[in-house]
């Protein structure tokens, strides 16, 4: 392989990582394999060989015996290969089998005990390791991973973001929440980060959607699963693709620069960036005046003797607001998570305003 693992990054955008979500027989990986990289289109090759599963009695993956067909697609294809890895013994059976890039997933970097047991298993190594986002909305965990393993001297790093763990009913099998990983990428801007539509999709007719939106916030490759007999998967067989599938999405992905080059269209977005920065200066300042009468009703409340939390009250704001919302094209699912945000910031002020004693009043 003439080039890095991780410098390819720098090389073409999008880069694409695809191959069989599980490792499963010799023949399914090595066919999926040879017939992806067939396209053209396919940059590393990737196969689970150890699956986390919440239940057990679920398929948890080949073990150490699928990385010999992983290998030996390698060799067929020319192509780098990658592999999830949980633990010591994982990166020592990876690493000796040729392994090009390890990656940590959801399910390892919420504990930070296992993800210092892989830290310490790769000291002294040169390996590419890309970090999963954790299953939860923690980027502080996210963030520790990444400087566990550069404390262990790995500096070939890159990031994924797959969607985190949700409650109740969505669309989608993990929320993206986009805004996670834009901040993950304003930390690092010079680490790569990879977007995972399979499992934040979990169905085949969202990986477009979700691919080209990633494109569009400048993620720098996709991790797109593929199945050379999806229906027949031992594992998450609705969100994989046939290679003829796969190929179809890349094809109709719209790939975007990043940076702008033409002066006139340059003065455009500067002045409407501008008039979006006025905006924001008012919207934080009408924010501040809010939080002030929030604090003048703790005042109220105290002196009352009532409780802070007002269950009609709230319920009256997220509905007027909602419809005002609506009326200016705002969903409904943006104003709860607004009013969310607004009323959990209000209850901190009148909390502290109710809790103040009367030195600290003085």
């Amino acid at each position: 392989m003439k080039t890095s693992p991780i410098a390819i990054f720098k090389e073409k955008r999008p880069v694409i990582i695809s191959g069989p979500c599980s490792a499963e027989t010799e023949e399914q990986v090595l066919e999926t394999c040879t017939t992806i990289a067939k396209s053209g289109k396919v940059d590393i090759l990737r196969a689970g060989i150890w699956k986390p599963r919440t239940r057990p009695n679920s398929f948890e993956g080949v073990g150490v015996e699928g990385l010999q067909w992983l290998k030996k697609a390698k060799e067929a294809t020319g192509l780098p290969t990658a592999v999830e890895v949980a633990n010591f013994n994982h990166v020592f059976e990876a690493l000796k089998q040729g392994v090009d890039i390890l990656w940590v997933g959801a399910r390892t970097t919420v504990n930070p005990f296992s993800v210092q047991e892989i830290a310490d298993a790769l000291k002294g190594t040169d390996a590419t390791v890309m970090i999963k986002n954790p299953v939860h909305a923690d980027i502080e965990l996210w963030t520790g991973a990444l400087e566990r393993l550069h404390g262990a001297g790995i500096t070939k790093l890159g990031l994924i973001h797959r969607g985190f763990a949700q409650y109740g009913n969505s669309v989608y099998r993990n929320d993206p929440k986009w805004q996670l990983a834009i901040e993950m990428k304003r930390r690092f801007p010079e680490i790569p980060m990879v977007c995972d539509p399979s499992h934040i999709c979990g169905k085949r007719d969202l990986l477009h959607a979700v691919s080209q939106q990633a494109l569009d916030m400048d993620f720098d490759g996709l991790m797109l699963e593929s199945h050379i007999d999806p229906s027949n998967a031992l594992s998450d067989k609705d969100q994989q693709l046939t290679p003829k599938d796969l190929e179809t999405i890349i094809d109709n992905l719209v790939v975007r620069r990043p940076n702008i080059s033409d002066e006139d269209l340059s003065q455009k977005l500067s002045m409407l960036r501008s008039q979006i920065d006025l905006i924001d200066d008012d919207l934080i300042k009408l924010l501040g005046e809010r939080m002030k009468v929030a604090e003048d009703i703790g005042l109220v409340k105290r002196e009352k003797g009532i409780t802070i939390l007002q269950t009609n009250r709230w319920e009256e704001i997220i509905e007027k607001a909602s419809e005002t919302g609506k009326l200016q094209g705002l969903s409904k699912n943006f104003m709860i998570r607004y009013l969310n945000a607004i009323h959990q910031e209000s209850i901190e002020h009148q909390n502290e305003v109710m809790n103040r004693t009367s030195i600290e009043e003085e």
